[in-house]
Formats: C-alpha cells, sequence, structure tokens
C-alpha cells in the first residue's frame, strides 16, 4: 500500500541513526511572495523537504519547498523516498526538514498503536503530542484524507443506489450475487481493511465474490464494471477522471489518513515561521484538490512539480 506499510514491517525494519539521504538537488523555482512569504521571514535558512515516492506526495513535496522558496529559503528538493520509513527517519534525525505525512500512519504505523481515533482532530491531537518525543512537530492538518473507500461505475450506481457502505451491506444481504469486490491482496486480509469493514457493517461477501488484483487494475476493472465495488484511495485522480462513486464511510470505520506538515522540531525552533508559510496551503487542501492534482499527474501525464508549481501560482501563494 502507498503509504500504510505492515506495521510488522516497520518494527522489523531499523535503521541506522543516519538515513544517508545523498542525493537530491536544490529547487529553483523562480518565485516570489504572493499571499504567502511576504517579507521573506524564511531569509538565510537553509531546508530540505523529503518525500514518500508515489504521486500525491511528490506533489506534496513540491508545494511545500515551493512555499519555503516563497519565502526565502533555499530548499533542497529530497523527495520521492521509497516506503513510509525512510522519509519519516531523514525528518526525524535531521538529514530532512520537513515533509507532509498521514495522521493514521504516524498513529498506526509509527507510533503502534492498533486502533485509530475515530475524530480526526482527536487522532491529530494524539499523533502530534505522542511524537514530540521523537523531536517531530506535527503543524495544524489538511482535510486532504488519504484513506479507503469503496466505488463503483456510474452505471452500477444508478442500478443499486447505494451511497454508503450501510447500504452496501444491505444490499449485500438483500441480493448477494449483487456485491462483487476488487480489491488489493493486502486490504483483502488487514484488521483495517475488508475484514474489519465486513465486522463493522455486519456485511459478508461470499469469498467467491472477491477478486484480489493490484491497485492499478481495480480502477480499470470498476469502471467497466468487472466487479460492482473496487477498493479505491479517496484522493486518487481516477476516482473523477473515471467517474467513480465513493461509498460514503458512515460509520466512519476506516482510519482518518489526513496530510499533515510535519517539522523536525529543532529545525522549527530555529526557523519559526515555517508553521505560518505552510499553514495556508495546508488549510487549501482537501481530497477534491487532491483528485485534480494527482490525476494531472497520473491520467495526464504532466511533471508533479510543474503540477505543484501551477496549482501555487493559481491560488495566488506564489507569485
Amino acid at each position: 500500500m502507498r503509504h500504510r506499510p505492515l506495521l510488522a514491517l516497520a518494527a522489523l525494519l531499523v535503521l541506522p541513526s543516519g538515513c544517508g539521504l545523498t542525493s537530491g538537488s536544490p529547487m529553483t523555482d523562480d518565485v516570489e511572495p504572493g499571499t504567502i512569504g511576504r517579507g521573506r521571514p524564511l531569509a538565510g535558512a537553509h531546508l530540505t523537504v523529503t518525500s514518500k515516492e508515489f504521486t500525491e506526495q511528490l506533489i506534496l513535496g513540491a508545494i511545500m519547498g515551493i512555499a519555503f522558496q516563497a519565502a526565502g529559503a533555499d530548499v533542497l528538493d529530497r523527495t520521492g523516498i521509497q516506503g513510509s520509513i525512510g522519509s519519516r527517519e531523514a525528518v526525524r534525525n535531521g538529514d530532512a526538514d520537513a515533509q507532509f505525512e498521514y495522521t493514521g500512519t504516524g498513529w498506526i504505523t509509527y507510533l503502534g498503536n492498533s486502533r485509530p481515533i475515530t475524530d480526526p482532530r482527536e487522532q491529530w491531537e494524539a499523533v502530534r503530542d505522542a511524537d514530540l518525543r521523537n523531536g517531530l512537530t506535527w503543524l495544524p492538518p489538511s482535510k486532504l484524507d488519504n484513506t479507503y473507500a469503496l466505488a463503483m461505475n456510474r452505471a452500477g450506481f444508478e442500478k443499486y443506489r447505494t451511497k454508503t457502505l450501510s447500504e452496501v451491506a444491505a444490499l449485500s444481504k438483500k441480493d448477494p450475487g449483487a456485491v462483487t469486490l476488487c480489491v488489493e491482496g493486502e486490504f483483502a486480509n488487514r484488521a483495517d481493511g475488508l475484514p474489519g469493514m465486513e465486522k463493522a457493517y455486519g456485511m459478508s461477501v461470499p469469498a467467491k465474490n472477491v477478486t484480489q488484483m493490484d491497485t492499478g487494475i481495480i480502477y480499470t476493472q470498476v469502471a467497466k464494471g468487472s466487479c460492482t465495488y473496487g477498493e479505491v484511495f479517496t484522493t486518487d485522480g481516477r476516482i473523477r477522471s473515471m467517474n467513480l462513486v465513493v461509498m460514503a464511510d458512515d460509520k466512519k470505520f476506516f482510519p482518518n489518513y489526513d496530510a499533515t506538515p510535519v517539522v523536525n522540531t529543532a529545525t522549527l525552533k530555529k526557523w519559526p515561521a515555517i508553521a505560518s508559510v505552510i499553514d495556508p496551503v495546508t488549510r487549501k487542501l482537501d481530497n477534491t484538490v487532491a483528485q485534480t492534482l494527482n490525476a494531472k499527474v497520473d491520467v495526464d501525464g504532466e511533471d508533479p512539480h510543474q503540477v505543484a508549481l501551477d496549482w501555487m501560482k493559481q491560488e495566488g501563494f506564489v507569485r
């Protein structure tokens, strides 16, 4: 999965005190302050921005770096680190200064909790408070929640009219053959995936109705109607481009994965303006924005950094 590696893997993976980040290149965007960065409060700062390797993370990393540049900082781009652990360790040990991370990943994968906190604000507060001892500061979160969902194509929606997971559960009881699922192998076996969802909603989908496949194939199969419902990520650009209908998680089963700026605490103490520079940008991020930007990369083939730059200019954050 893109940002939620298995907890067991996280626990077994031991990294050296230095993450060994030797790659990276300076960000050289010709940007000036727009609605952020006025007075260039980060002038003189040398900041390293990092991210994981998937599309949304590359975009968010670029957005953060562009914001810091507009505020006067020299920024080193070390985005695109494979896996979750590497980018987090880089920020924790000072090889990097900041990244966008997800609250659910922090709470479950990094901090070792088995049960998510339903309320998104309380989830963020719990992660923020717990991670301070690790030298990491979680700034206020966005409304961009990259979590699990089930989605169906428009023809399926017109036929069955389900809008929530509770209605999918009801359909599975009324007409068991109607509910067929395309899911990842990991989702099919995780407690916060299909087994937990079925338990939470009183749903029982026969094994013969569940097909496991790679993430990218799920979207095309759902769009074609090969399965009634498919496992998706709520900020994936293919949801909009393929006109899929997402089922609401009305019982709030799936964890909150709200994208949040995470900064090395020592860096933030030295450059406290980081918080005020990035906050207006964070508040603008939501699932609609993420789906639109992700689609520009994954569907239209545009460059993630350019997509980020265009959006920052479009919103007036930078000039």
